[in-house]
C-alpha cells in the first residue's frame, strides 16, 4: 500500500474529536488525548470540549428570527464542518450512548454547512458494544461515514487506564498509530 501520511505530506488533516463521556477523568476522554499524541505531524487534532454545555436541542430554538443557532451550537457546527474527518470515543450507558452525546449529534443532524464525514469510532470498554452499534446506526443515518479500518476497540491491558497509562502501554500505542493510519488513509480515498 501506498504511504499516505508522513512528513512528507503537503496537506493537514484537521479532526475534531468527540468525548461521549463529561467525565473529568474519562477514560475515553483520555483515549483520545492519548490518540492526539501519537499522531503523524500531518494530523491536526483538536478534542472538542462543549459537549455538556450545548442546549438541549430543541427544533424551537435551532434557529432564531434569522434563522441562526444559538452561538455554541453555530461554533460547534463550525467546527466539525471545517474537519476533515470525526474521531468519536463514546461510553456506554444503560446500552445506549449517553443522552448528552446523542444531543450533541443531534444538534449536528440538520446542519446543512457540515456534509458528510469521515469518521472512527474507539471504543475504550470493547465489552460496551450496544452503544457502539447504536453510535454506528446514528452515524450512519447521519450520513457519515465510517472508516472501519479506524474504528477500535482498546484491548483488555487498556482498561481504565489514564493518558500516561496508555501511552506507557506499546500494545495500545501500535493500536492507536495503526487506527490514525488507516482513518488517513481513509479521508484520502474519500477525497479522490
Amino acid at each position: 500500500m501506498e504511504k499516505i501520511i508522513g512528513p512528507e505530506s503537503p496537506t493537514i488533516m484537521k479532526i475534531i474529536a468527540l468525548s461521549g463521556s463529561l467525565r473529568r477523568l474519562s477514560f475515553n476522554s483520555a483515549l483520545l488525548r492519548a490518540t492526539a499524541a501519537l499522531a503523524a505531524p500531518v494530523m491536526d487534532i483538536t478534542i472538542y470540549p462543549g459537549i455538556g454545555d450545548l442546549p438541549h436541542f430543541n427544533p424551537d430554538i435551532e434557529a432564531d428570527a434569522e434563522g441562526n443557532p444559538p452561538a455554541i451550537a453555530a461554533d460547534f457546527r463550525a467546527q466539525v464542518a471545517a474537519a476533515d474527518g470525526v474521531l468519536i470515543a463514546c461510553p456506554e450507558y444503560a446500552h445506549g450512548v449517553p443522552g448528552a452525546f446523542k444531543n450533541a449529534l443531534d444538534w449536528l443532524v440538520g446542519s446543512q454547512i457540515i456534509g458528510a464525514k469521515p469518521v472512527a469510532l474507539f471504543n475504550a470498554a470493547p465489552r460496551a458494544s450496544h452503544a457502539q452499534a447504536a453510535l454506528a446506526e446514528i452515524i450512519t443515518v447521519m450520513g457519515w461515514d465510517i472508516v472501519a479500518e479506524a474504528s477500535i476497540a482498546l484491548p483488555p491491558s487498556g482498561k481504565n487506564l489514564d493518558q500516561a497509562g496508555l501511552l506507557a502501554n506499546q500494545e495500545i500505542c501500535d493500536l492507536l498509530r495503526a487506527a490514525m493510519a488507516a482513518f488517513a488513509e481513509g479521508i484520502v480515498q474519500r477525497r479522490l
